[in-house]
């Protein structure tokens, strides 16, 4: 089940508690849009083989990706699937743990499993726990980072505006460090 978390940004050391935790679609999607974040919850009508590759990922959601392109704005898709046998999990998932921005914006529709983003806003973190069927978009500069977990398990269909796909710009700071983690 989807879930928001909010905290505020601790200065100093010490573990933050939410000052709202909801897994209500409605109130997420409200939050949310009030920070500029997009949240909606899509059917991932779609079975896929545990041995899918990108492109039969692709093809099986081939009309939600005409719906989302035919904005005009993310006219480059890709899939990703994490599994806990990844060879390049941890490595993967420590890169997302450091704090970054893109100069696009971040567009998944997760159509299996679960991933947490966290976007650090102003002076709140906010933990959108992503789950099967939702679809997120994280304006371009919204300082955040990822955590797939220790035993990734998740497939989401990424969109960009830019043909390099998925570019960051770390930020340097540990905040991420002294947050709750996917597991």
């Amino acid at each position: 089940m989807s879930e928001l978390r909010i905290f505020s940004a601790p200065a100093g050391s010490g573990a933050p508690q939410p000052s709202l935790s909801s897994s209500d679609p409605a109130l997420i999607g409200e939050a949310l849009a009030a920070r500029g974040i997009g949240f909606e919850r899509w059917p991932a009508r779609q079975a896929l083989a545990a041995d899918a590759q990108p492109a039969e990922i692709l093809a099986a959601y081939g009309p939600e990706i005409e719906r989302v392109q035919a904005s005009g704005s993310y006219p480059t898709v890709d899939a990703i699937r994490m599994t806990p046998d990844h060879p390049d999990r941890q490595a993967l998932r420590q890169k997302f743990l450091a704090e970054h921005t893109h100069s696009e914006d971040e567009v998944r529709f997760f159509v299996e499993g679960r991933g947490l983003f966290c976007l650090h806003i102003g002076e709140e973190v906010l933990q959108v726990l992503c789950e099967t069927g939702d679809f997120l978009r994280v304006p371009a500069g919204t300082k955040h980072w990822f955590d797939m977990g220790s035993t990734p398990q998740f497939t989401a269909i990424r969109f960009f505006d830019n043909p390099d796909g998925w570019v960051a710009q770390f930020s340097g700071d540990a905040i991420a460090e002294r947050f709750p983690l996917l597991d």
